[in-house]
């Protein structure tokens, strides 16, 4: 697989995956879970998603490059 498309799929997944848990979590925890709970959920999902993907890739490559210089690789 192309690496242009590797790295789309992977930010694409990689977003979806830690919004979702983090925006399930922290919905839950700012207002309960009542009946109302799943759709603020998947609402603050998809705004976060949203937010998410561009932010992994911009940030992936300068996070792949830290790490690399941190472990001297």
């Amino acid at each position: 697989m192309p690496t242009r498309k590797h790295t789309l799929l992977f930010a694409l997944f990689m977003s979806g995956y830690m919004a979702f848990f983090m925006s399930g979590i922290l919905t839950g925890i700012n207002t309960g879970l009542d009946a109302g709970f799943v759709s603020r959920w998947l609402h603050a999902w998809l705004l976060a998603w949203c937010c998410a993907f561009p932010l992994v890739l911009i940030g992936a490559p300068r996070v792949r490059a830290l790490v690399s210089r941190l472990l001297g690789t």
